[in-house]
């Protein structure tokens, strides 16, 4: 996986993004091929250009409705040290992750689904660029999500919108438009206006002074390493392999898979639009996903991923 990239400000396609996270990706025509800039070494707020890697294009987007399930892993002391995408330095000990598209930074709350165990974390880096792999987590938070041992785990990754926004503030993310109202006009006549150095006049209220870095710091939230314990359920992996407005599109292609697993086709709402996504499982191991999710590729499926359900 690569590691200390970093990119610019920049804002995918709508439609792009909500096909994204909502697992519903399909082919798409991408953007000429161009270099993926290196690390920029000051921290701030980072979305990022589309960029491609093995052959994949990936599109950052700021989204504070996402959620996603696939296969967690987590990076250590090979990477102590270097810099990450955000500019930072990489800390294994640190509550930090790595995501393809999050801006940078954001919060996540990462499940994993096998235990039930659920944390917070800061997402702060590029990746992972395994194919079958949804979040990079550092490894220490993947001692506290319990799969530390393993190496992966079934996980669902939801932004923290409320969090995410406040860390954006402080790394300086300006507001859209429309995010913030214009002030008020005043009310009451001005009829005086004090000379630059002169005491203010009797009974004058002076302006709130401006917080203080370590105030600034005392709000934004960051990651405690508090455990949250969730029920538990069965869950299945497949390997998606696309989705489609049209079902006619979604049978064909699930005929054409049907040579090497078992395939279903199911519907999935985003918005008022109705998808029908092609999987082929349910999927015993990660191991087997994996090997499985190099088969949907070669076919001709580059897009393809893993999901959990």
């Amino acid at each position: 996986m690569t590691r200390g990239m970093g990119w610019g400000s920049g804002v995918a396609a709508a439609l792009v993004t909500v096909l994204l996270v909502s697992g519903c990706a399909t082919q798409r025509t991408a953007p000429p091929a161009k270099q993926v800039p290196a690390a920029q070494s000051t921290p701030g707020y980072k979305i990022g250009k589309p960029y491609q890697i093995g052959g994949v294009w990936y599109y950052p987007a700021e989204d504070f409705s996402y959620s996603e399930t696939g296969i967690a892993s987590w990076y250590g002391n090979e990477f102590n040290g270097h810099a990450t995408a955000s500019g930072e330095t990489f800390d294994p000990n640190a509550l930090t992750a790595a995501h393809r598209t999050l801006p940078l930074p954001s919060m996540v709350r990462v499940t994993n689904l096998e235990n039930g165990r659920a944390i917070a974390l800061r997402i702060n880096d590029r990746g992972p660029f395994a194919r079958g792999r949804l979040i990079d987590v550092s490894r220490r938070a993947a001692q506290l999500l319990g799969f530390y041992g393993p190496g992966t785990a079934k996980v669902r990754v939801e932004i923290m919108a409320e969090e995410s926004r406040a860390l954006a503030a402080a790394a300086g993310r300006q507001p859209l438009p429309g995010e913030i109202k214009p002030a008020a006009a005043p009310t009451s006549t001005v009829t005086a206006e004090a000379l630059p150095g002169a005491p203010p006049p009797p009974g004058a209220v002076p302006p709130p002074a401006a917080p203080s870095a370590v105030a600034i710091a005392a709000r934004v939230p960051q990651p405690d390493g508090r455990v949250w314990q969730e029920p538990v359920r069965p869950t299945q992996i497949y390997v998606q392999a696309g989705a489609f407005i049209t079902l006619a599109n979604a049978r064909q292609l699930s005929q054409k898979l049907s040579t090497i697993g078992r395939t279903e086709v199911t519907s999935a709402f985003v918005g008022a639009q109705q998808f029908y996504r092609v999987r082929v499982g349910p999927i015993a191991t990660v191991e087997q996903a994996d090997m499985m999710l190099a088969r949907v590729i070669s076919s001709g499926h580059p897009e393809a991923r893993i999901v959990v359900d």
